[in-house]
């Protein structure tokens, strides 16, 4: 067994593949190198990247716009060829559930964004967090969430997981001392939202991501209602991100999808993540880890070796969206990508319209508090931390006479 790992691990350092979803400048197609320019350049800024990152122009026509790719299976150059792709040796398109080439455009967009080394597109936000957590939890396995949360992942989290015996503590969002009391050996990650839904609170990633690290976990991170616009996680310690992006990010109310990007520095290979870490009989022995990882053959090959990896990418997407199927329809994936174009725009006007709103609000006759960090209050300090440009487009008021005068 260790010399097949061994001789697998060779062919991956040697295969000349193209690895889906990084945030690098690797090319969609073997021939969009050639030819055309109009690439995203090595030093965009935020609202480029929002236009021209992850996409190629069509190596055959120059065409500007990332095509969609409405197949659902790829053909082979020969049988070595497809073996190779089916052992994990070399990559490339192979069935629509696993990758597309439409959709990988979007994984690399948001991983530029996000600045992470890699990203797998789902069909929803709860998608994205099913396959984030099935990549680390087993039966009986634990994780810690903060108590702001979606409602909908309130229900997944306290009531679909309990079938899968995945288990969870909800945890006060400033309450630092009882969520690192709660935290046990069967325990494998922090979760938390960093602007809160519904309220628009604005969370201490720092804080979570240091206590997550003092005990060998991943801090989790939905960043849907910020978007990378306003927070961006990986700078203050996330080691993961999930988005729905069905909402802010596409904008537009026309396309459901997800999201799961990695970082790419947290050790997988500690003994807590034995998905990741052990050889997987699927794959012939492999281990994603050891192979995918930060210091593995496949990071050396790309430049990023003792930096970043890609391993819980690579995990989430020949494991989970393998057996489990959640992926992203490819029109689904062109609409969000021409949603996320005019990301910084929205976002923007969303945070102001929000706090001419809120203002507004603070002076009406009826309203008896205003709860939003644009607006000043115990979460302004954190708003002037994580998101300067703007605390979203959430927050919540009360009438005087309660629900009563509602």
């Amino acid at each position: 067994d260790t010399r097949n790992r061994a001789r697998h691990s060779s062919k991956v350092l040697r295969s000349n593949f193209l690895v889906p979803s990084l945030n690098s400048r690797v090319p969609l197609h073997p021939m969009a190198d050639a030819g055309f320019g109009g690439r995203c350049p090595e030093d965009a800024g935020f609202a480029t990247k929002c236009l021209l990152a992850g996409q190629e122009p069509d190596p055959a026509t120059g065409a500007r716009t990332c095509p969609i790719t409405m197949s659902t299976g790829f053909v082979f150059k020969n049988s070595d060829d497809a073996a190779a792709k089916f052992a994990l040796q070399a990559f490339g398109p192979i069935y629509t559930r696993i990758t597309n080439p439409t959709s990988e455009a979007l994984e690399k967009k948001i991983a530029a964004l996000e600045g992470g080394s890699a990203a797998v597109a789902v069909s929803c936000g709860h998608a994205a967090q099913l396959l984030a957590f099935s990549n680390i939890l087993q039966p009986g396995d634990h994780f810690i969430a903060t108590d702001k949360l979606y409602g909908g992942s309130y229900t997944q989290f306290g009531r679909q997981f309990k079938q899968f015996g995945w288990e969870v503590s909800f945890c006060g969002v400033e309450d630092f001392e009882g969520i690192e009391k709660s935290i046990t050996s069967k325990t494998k990650a922090l979760y938390c939202e960093a602007v809160a839904n519904p309220g628009g609170l604005v969370v201490d990633l720092e804080k979570l991501a240091d206590i997550a690290h003092r005990h060998g976990v991943p801090l989790i991170v939905d960043n849907t209602t910020a978007t990378p616009y306003l927070v961006r996680p990986f700078e203050h310690g996330a080691d993961v991100i999930v988005h729905s992006a069905t909402k802010a990010l596409g904008g537009h109310g026309n396309a459901m999808g997800g999201f799961v990007v990695e970082k790419g520095d947290f050790d997988w290979g500690s003994g807590k993540f034995p998905i990741i870490s052990e050889p997987c009989d699927s794959y012939h022995g492999v281990k994603l880890y050891e192979t995918f990882g930060k210091d593995g053959p496949v990071a050396d090959m790309l430049g990023t070796k003792g930096k970043t990896g890609i391993s819980f990418a690579i995990a989430a997407r020949v494991l989970g969206l393998r057996d489990m199927g959640m992926c992203i329809s490819p029109f689904n994936a062109f609409l969000i990508s021409m949603g996320m174009e005019t990301l910084p725009l929205r976002m923007q006007k969303h945070c102001d319209n929000a706090l001419a709103v809120a203002r507004f609000l603070e002076k009406h006759e009826a309203v008896s508090w205003v709860r939003y960090a644009g607006l000043g209050g115990p979460n302004y300090d954190l708003h002037q931390k994580y998101c300067p440009k703007g605390a979203g487009s959430l927050f919540t008021f009360g009438l005087k006479g309660g629900y009563a005068a509602g």
